[in-house]
């Protein structure tokens, strides 16, 4: 069945599986481009189907969300979780509250998250969850009583050992709290079954920080491995929310300049660069006053330019810290056009195929999302291991093994993606996140 395996044909059977997905489609086929090929010289995989078992999820729950809003009125939500793999671990992965929420998105995530969990050296799986809830101009209590009726049936399906979900995209510190205290209310019991708790409940510190630094020092790892400095690097970022403004603050301590962030709305081109001063007011800004970054501008005298993304800045890094798909081919080209070495990808799949075709064919070093924005979960994983041992590390102490998980995935990209010019940090993040495990689920068997 799987000796004549090639990308062409195990691509139509993931399309076939799973037809109108596209966002899950391009995810597989991102992976299976490196793969295929490394599972072709090594015959176990292939007789033992480990990556058609690897694109189908363990299981895919999805449930109804009944909540009351402050009118009076009933409301009805979609929830999901998506359990991908556990061959490494419990599940693993955020939670994300949008409208944009559907099964293909969660899917790409989750399957992404393989990979990426896989990379950490962490004992953890992977898994996606979330709701097309959109907590934007909710009140407090409106968000409350949502968390509380979609952990109430996510209870069932979670626990420290089982599947360890954590925030994401619309799930912050607020709504982590409201699902935990549901999750404690209902399973009776204080355990580490999510992450991102607040400090005074088994929360971790470096967590909110962790993706956007983690980012930098996978480019700080890359430039080193060339020779190169971070320092005195001019960089462009897209985003204002979390990992964009953590990414930004890490990269000037680092030495480098950062000159762009943005928002759905534009962008703000700063030449001057984004000093800790500035930072501050952005977090300010995009937090408790929920501003738009055009504000920015007009504070400190700067270019705005709305309806626009930063990728025509001239740069020696870009870091796309936004969402999916948000730098598409033409984006690239003006990238190269401007100078740009090296692409950092902060947020999940942020790279259009084609894209991603145009830096690589330019000779630009291009770090997948898998690779280099797994600090989040990294901390994550800390954190449930400080939540097992009932003990908390310091700031120090958890920023430094931090720095030392981003140069071990750097390493295994290195290891796995040399052999040309440059290293192919694509096919080595693919081919080590899928070695391990593959490994794992050839050792237990047909499961």
């Amino acid at each position: 069945m799987y000796r004549d395996l090639s990308l062409e044909t195990f691509m139509q059977g993931v399309i076939r599986r799973n037809p109108g997905e596209p966002e899950f489609h391009q995810a597989v086929h991102e992976v299976a481009e490196s793969v295929v090929p490394y599972i072709i010289e090594h015959p176990a995989y292939r007789e033992a189907g480990i990556l058609e078992r690897m694109t189908e999820p363990d299981r895919t729950i999805m449930f109804r969300v009944v909540w009351e809003d402050d009118a009076g009125n009933i409301r009805v939500n979609r929830g999901y979780r998506v359990q991908f793999n556990n061959a490494i671990g419990p599940y693993k992965g955020g939670l994300r509250f949008h409208p944009s929420v559907n099964l293909s998105i969660l899917k790409f995530l989750g399957f992404e998250q393989t990979f990426k969990n896989s990379l950490t050296t962490l004992p953890i799986g992977a898994g996606k969850g979330g709701s097309d809830f959109d907590p934007k101009g909710k009140s407090d209590r409106e968000v409350m009583r949502f968390c509380q009726s979609f952990m109430t049936e996510l209870v069932h399906y979670i626990g420290p050992n089982i599947d360890v979900p954590a925030g994401d995209i619309g799930v912050g510190a607020r709504e982590i709290s409201f699902l935990f205290g549901q999750y404690k209310r209902m399973a009776r019991e204080f355990t580490g079954v999510l992450t991102g708790k607040g400090l005074e409940y088994g929360g971790s510190l470096v967590r909110k920080e962790a993706t956007g630094y983690g980012a930098a020092f996978f480019l700080e790892a890359m430039l080193h491995y060339r020779g190169e400095q971070l320092e005195g690097k001019t960089c462009v970022l897209s985003g204002a929310g979390n990992v964009a403004l953590h990414c930004a603050e890490k990269l000037r301590q680092l030495g480098a300049k950062v000159v762009t962030l943005s928002d759905s709305a534009g962008f703000v081109y700063d030449v001057d660069g984004i000093d800790e001063e500035k930072l501050e007011y952005i977090k300010v800004l995009k937090g408790e006053r929920q501003g738009r970054i055009a504000d920015y501008a007009e504070r400190y005298g700067c270019e705005y330019h709305a309806g626009k993304a930063p990728w025509g800045v001239a740069c020696d890094v870009a870091f796309p810290c936004a969402t999916q798909n948000e730098l598409d081919q033409q984006d690239a080209r003006d990238l190269v056009a401007n100078g740009c070495r090296a692409v950092v990808e902060g947020a999940n799949m942020p790279t259009t195929v084609e894209g991603i075709k145009v830096l690589t064919g330019n000779g630009v070093l291009y770090a997948p999302g898998k690779a280099a924005n797994a600090g989040g979960v990294a901390v994550s994983g800390l954190e449930m291991t400080q939540n097992s041992m009932r003990l908390a590390w310091s700031a120090e102490e958890l920023e430094g093994r931090l720095k030392d998980i981003m140069q071990d995935i750097h390493g295994k990209c290195v290891e796995f993606g040399s052999g040309g010019e440059q290293v192919d940090y694509v096919k080595g993040a693919n081919v080590a996140g899928f070695r391990k495990v593959a490994d794992a689920m050839l050792a237990y068997g047909a499961v």
